[in-house]
């Protein structure tokens, strides 16, 4: 009975054995990944620039006459438009200076009657030598300094009216008018600034173009001509597309960029100067052009590399040079052509030549910025 069972345990080790030398021998299965097909089509490639809002006309207000802010008599943040008052200051020391003006005027066309009379009546008695002619030389140029003096004082009358009616402090332009930067009661003069009118339909971009883009813009018709896309601080595209209005003088030594003014239509003065704004425009469209998903790229010392899934499923590495990036695409300007499946996912169990078992991204996974 002791024999069976001894002879019994061995033929279980060795069919032990020979099932673990068995799994041993089976291969590996092959690496799981997820491949996506490149994309082909015309591709428009954008360029974008950080800016701000700004007016295309900014006027600041000031009072063209010294004294007290009576009133403030538009509504801040308001639209206004041209000649509309904005504020008033108190007119009582300037009529009052009319008022001396208009008296003085009154005296000196006074004077300038009697000049005219001593004139007209010496004339006839300097002719029959009854009086002398230093008499007549005298009273005509008497009758001329006196009507000198009523031109000068009818210009002084014409000025204080002027500043009587600067005393109604009125827009020059139509647009939006900003916060009082003065308040009631304020003693104010020609050098306070007492809020500022911006037309903003249309209304100007501000941002800076670095001296490449500025050379290719003046070089190239097709980005000089480009319509420009506005991109608003919460996502949001503009409606109304604008146009490069100019360029600044020089380049900033420092930055190296140019300053550029993009102005764009606003019907209903949406904008507002100072909102942050991202400029966009096409300026050139590759035809044909290979894209693949971004995290189909991996950057291998400078360079970079895709996994090209081929028939039998065997993976390949392939070098690429890639293009501008395209929301959540790269485009590859060399290394892969039409009908290419590149690995998304697994790239790094890969080698070259080895065989993969593929399955497809989701059709979210290959879509792509335009």
């Amino acid at each position: 009975m002791k024999r069976c069972t001894v002879v019994l345990l061995s033929t279980l080790s060795l069919g032990a054995i020979a099932c673990k030398t068995e799994e041993a021998k089976s291969p590996a299965p092959p690496p799981s990944v997820v491949v996506s097909t490149v994309i082909q089509r015309d591709q428009p490639i954008y360029r974008e620039w950080i800016g701000t809002t700004e007016g295309d006309v900014n006027a600041e207000i000031r009072p063209r006459v010294d004294g007290y802010l009576l009133r403030r008599v538009y509504a801040e943040g308001s639209f206004v438009h041209e000649g509309d008052v904005l504020f008033e200051i108190d007119a009582r020391q300037v009529q009052a200076q009319l008022q001396q003006a208009e008296a003085n005027l009154a005296q000196a066309q006074a004077g300038l009657t009697k000049a005219d009379r001593d004139v007209t009546r010496f004339e006839p008695l300097a002719a029959q030598k009854a009086i002398s002619q230093q008499e007549l030389d005298n009273a005509r140029s008497a009758q001329s300094a006196a009507r000198a003096t009523v031109g000068a004082l009818r210009a002084a009358v014409e000025q204080a009216r002027l500043n009587l009616s600067w005393t109604r402090v009125t827009s020059p332009i139509s647009g939006i008018a900003g916060i009082a930067q003065a308040q009631v009661g304020n003693l104010v003069s020609p050098q306070t600034v007492l809020a500022t009118v911006s037309r903003v339909d249309p209304i100007r971009v501000l941002y800076q173009m670095s001296e490449q883009e500025y050379l290719q813009f003046q070089n190239d018709p097709t980005m000089r001509n480009a319509p420009l896309d506005l991109i608003l601080s919460d996502g949001s595209t503009f409606p109304q597309k604008g146009r490069v209005l100019l360029s600044g003088r020089d380049v900033d030594v420092k930055t190296g960029t140019i300053a550029t003014i993009g102005i764009f239509p606003n019907p209903g003065n949406r904008l507002r100067p100072g909102e942050y704004a991202k400029i966009r425009a096409v300026t050139e469209i590759r035809r044909g052009a290979i894209l693949v998903p971004q995290r189909a790229v991996n950057e291998m010392q400078g360079g970079y590399q895709v996994a090209v899934v081929g028939e039998g499923n065997k993976a390949q590495i392939r070098p690429v040079q890639v293009g501008p990036q395209l929301g959540s695409l790269w485009l590859i300007d060399q290394g892969l052509k039409p009908g290419d499946r590149v690995i998304v996912e697994g790239f790094a169990r890969v080698k070259s030549g080895m065989t993969v078992a593929p399955s497809e991204a989701p059709a979210s996974g290959a879509a792509g910025a335009r």
